[in-house]
């Protein structure tokens, strides 16, 4: 089994090797880098590289460190560019992360819900959550067939998954709130806790959608980040959160409720 050096680098860019890039879709590959974290499924890292201001990136796994990268702009581009055996320098980890319950017996059953670029970090909890012994269900959405991610990773974990896509191209037609239902009613358990990543507007229908159901929630927010430090208060969500002290995973809506 392959090595990773293993980093802490919260305050100072740490050089990583590529050893492996996955074309996940038309715009998202995914880095696979020469490095272990002791990070947990949720957290982020800063990534940057020479005369460019870093970036954050949630974690699809830690180890090895890999991120799932969109090029969606001209940092993203600019690391599209690049080949196995360039580096990228990466802080981290940041802020808080997932909490998964304690094993019980019988399995407890999460519901995993990524949407868009959300849906790498559930990975990596997924992985974690079945080790430890949890059944776990997944919605994975996005806008058309061309845009779902890692589909073919999530089926060789063996797991329930319904896909939902906008214009119906695959799946269900529709968001993905609108297969919680499906699993609510397919599933022979139903879910004790939900746990989601992905656009603001997704995030809110969950949250509202848990209260209903009379299910926990944790959901994992994205925010401009600038430092990760939660010095230059680009992060600010709601009325007054930092998403990178104070999330970016949240068990309740940060955009409705205001810090005590």
């Amino acid at each position: 089994m392959r090595e990773y050096q293993k980093i802490d680098s919260a305050c100072v860019p740490y050089a990583l090797e590529i050893v492996e890039i996955r074309v996940e879709n038309t715009r998202t590959k995914t880095f696979v880098l020469n490095g272990s974290l002791k990070a947990e499924p949720g957290q982020f890292v800063m990534v940057w590289l020479p005369d460019h201001e870093d970036k954050p990136f949630s974690l699809a796994d830690a180890n090895p460190v890999s991120l799932t990268i969109a090029a969606v702009g001209s940092f993203t581009r600019l690391l599209h560019q690049l080949q196995v055996g360039d580096s990228i320098w990466v802080r981290g980890p940041f802020g808080n992360s997932f909490q998964l319950p304690i094993k019980t017996t019988p399995a407890t059953h999460l519901l995993l819900i990524g949407g868009g670029y959300g849906v790498a970090p559930m990975l990596y909890l997924t992985k974690r959550a079945l080790a430890i012994g949890h059944q776990v269900s997944m919605i994975i959405g996005a806008r058309t067939q061309t845009d779902l991610l890692l589909v073919e990773a999530f089926k060789s974990l063996n797991i329930p998954i319904w896909l939902t896509t906008e214009d119906g191209s695959v799946g269900q037609q529709g968001l993905v709130t609108d297969a919680i239902s499906n699993v609510m009613t397919d599933s022979q358990v139903k879910p004790k806790e939900i746990f989601a990543c992905g656009p603001t507007g997704m995030l809110e229908a969950i949250a509202d959608r848990g209260k209903f159901e009379n299910i926990n929630i944790q959901l994992a927010w994205e925010a401009h980040m600038r430092c990760g430090l939660g010095l230059c208060g680009s992060c600010e969500l709601g009325q007054g959160w930092l998403t990178c002290l104070d999330g970016p995973v949240f068990s309740f809506d940060p955009v409705t409720t205001s810090p005590a």
